[in-house]
């Protein structure tokens, strides 16, 4: 049996060997990430990444999300980012365009942009260019990686739009370049948060709800349509993660390596994540029995007419007028695309 002495020496150690070893595991960084609405395809670059920098640093650098608006809302990420509320966040350009209105170059209509491999070099080729690094570094800000989002297409209730001019008159949720699209043919854009959109089309706020399909399955859009525009294609939004400039600077050189090194196999990750979208997604159609609308060529070219180099060039003037070479960052858009 051990003495009381020896009992109390043994105590000791154990717990010193507790206290050595929670220090040994506990984050010498933590970095808090604000974002809306629950895990989904959208956040699991996000994912990924605090995943994997945990587990290069020994759990030394914590990446921690949270869901739901927790740490801010939505709109408002940009703001938080600004005076360093929280150290990393995903923001959506058109959620805030008089705030960062060099990103909406990548939401204006009929881009072309034919995937998500396209997306992520166009937006990269973007994010590089001085006049979007100078227009994010006001909120003390400065893009990590993309959030490539494929096409939007529409999903709703009531009356079937089986042509294009079938738009004119319908409240639809759309937000930047889509919503303007979608005002040229005579549809109402009215601008609904993610979160808020189900209850609006439920509740026949609006007719429609223009999202990429992981959204429409997230915020259970799906229940509420009966048809869904399966080839409209009328653009798509900017949401890059975004990091807070001050905190990305006053990181240890070896954890900031490993962040920008971890950022490529992220956005990898997030694109395979989508691909498994579609698997869900068109089966989810067909067991609702939501009506898919195809649109003729001339229904849509006739769109693309009205909605493609107009509202460029109404961009590019707006853009130019308030000192930001709107011009500049529309070519290089198209060349990217090209």
């Amino acid at each position: 049996m051990l003495s009381a002495r020896k009992f109390a020496t043994a105590a000791s150690a154990a717990v010193l060997g507790l206290l050595f070893a929670s220090e040994t595991f506990a984050a010498d960084v933590t970095w808090n990430v604000s974002v809306w609405g629950k895990r989904r395809a959208f956040t699991e670059h996000i994912e990924y990444l605090a995943e994997k920098v945990g587990e290069k640093t020994d759990g030394k650098f914590e990446i921690k999300l949270a869901y739901g608006e927790a740490l801010s809302k939505s709109r408002e990420n940009l703001d938080g980012i600004s005076f360093g509320a929280f150290e990393m966040a995903q923001i959506c350009a058109s959620y805030h365009a008089d705030k960062n209105p060099t990103l909406t170059v990548l939401e204006l209509p009929f881009l072309g942009v034919k995937d998500l491999a396209t997306e992520i070099k166009v937006s990269d080729a973007v994010y590089q260019h001085p006049a979007v690094k100078k227009d994010l570094a006001r909120w003390n800000a400065q893009v990590l990686m993309p959030s490539p989002m494929p096409q939007y297409n529409i999903l709703g209730g009531g009356d079937v739009p089986l042509h294009v001019a079938d738009f004119e008159g319908m409240r639809v949720r759309a937000l930047g370049g889509i919503g303007k699209a979608m005002e040229t043919v005579g549809a109402v854009p009215t601008s609904v948060t993610a979160s808020e959109a189900y209850q609006a089309i439920d509740s026949g706020t609006v007719r429609g709800v223009a999202f990429a399909p992981h959204a429409h399955l997230s915020f259970k859009t799906v229940e509420a349509g009966k048809w869904w525009t399966a080839n409209l294609n009328p653009g798509t939004v900017q949401c890059p993660v975004i990091v807070n400039i001050d905190a990305y600077n006053s990181l240890p050189e070896e954890f900031r390596k490993v962040l920008d090194e971890t950022v490529p196999a992220a956005v990898d990750h997030y694109v395979a994540t989508y691909d498994k979208v579609y698997d869900k997604w068109w089966p989810e159609l067909e067991n609702r029995g939501i009506q898919k609308i195809e649109y003729s060529d001339e229904d849509l070219a006739a769109f693309k007419e009205k909605a493609g180099q107009p509202i460029w060039d109404q961009w590019v003037a707006e853009q130019n007028a308030n000192g930001i070479p709107g011009q500049e960052l529309l070519d290089l858009v198209l060349e990217n695309v090209k």
